[in-house]
């Protein structure tokens, strides 16, 4: 997998909420690719996909800070153990009901973690009123 310099420089530079928002939005668009080689029936490429959303979903589980949010990040941490289930089912099954599901959550998680930046980004203009 090849990055570019901009992809690069926009992960060496980002904050750990940015972090995760990326890696939220590459576990989306890997799910849906899984999708897609499914319906084309691409295995290998298919089970590529799906293996690099679960890399994805196992290095966001990992980030978690169980100090921090306790009962949030155990509930995040059983989420991803649910999706990464969901996962290993869809591959072995070849069934696209356990990837539409995943792209559903994912897609909250996703929706969730803007929210975040955007209410971060808003701190200083509020602080400063």
């Amino acid at each position: 997998m090849s990055i570019n310099i901009y992809e690069e420089n926009r992960i060496l530079t980002a904050s750990p909420l940015e972090l995760v928002r990326i890696l939220h939005n590459a576990a989306v668009r890997s799910v849906e690719d899984a999708r897609e080689h499914l319906r084309a029936g691409d295995i290998a490429a298919r089970s590529r996909a799906i293996n690099k959303t679960q890399m994805i979903v196992m290095e966001l589980a990992a980030s978690l800070d169980r100090t921090q949010a306790v009962e949030l990040s155990d509930r995040l941490l059983a989420l991803y153990d649910y999706i990464l289930t969901r996962l290993v089912e869809a591959n072995s099954r070849q069934q696209d009901a356990p990837l539409a599901e995943v792209s559903r959550l994912m897609g909250t998680l996703q929706e969730g973690w803007s929210e975040c930046a955007i209410t971060e980004e808003a701190q200083p203009v509020l602080a400063g009123r």
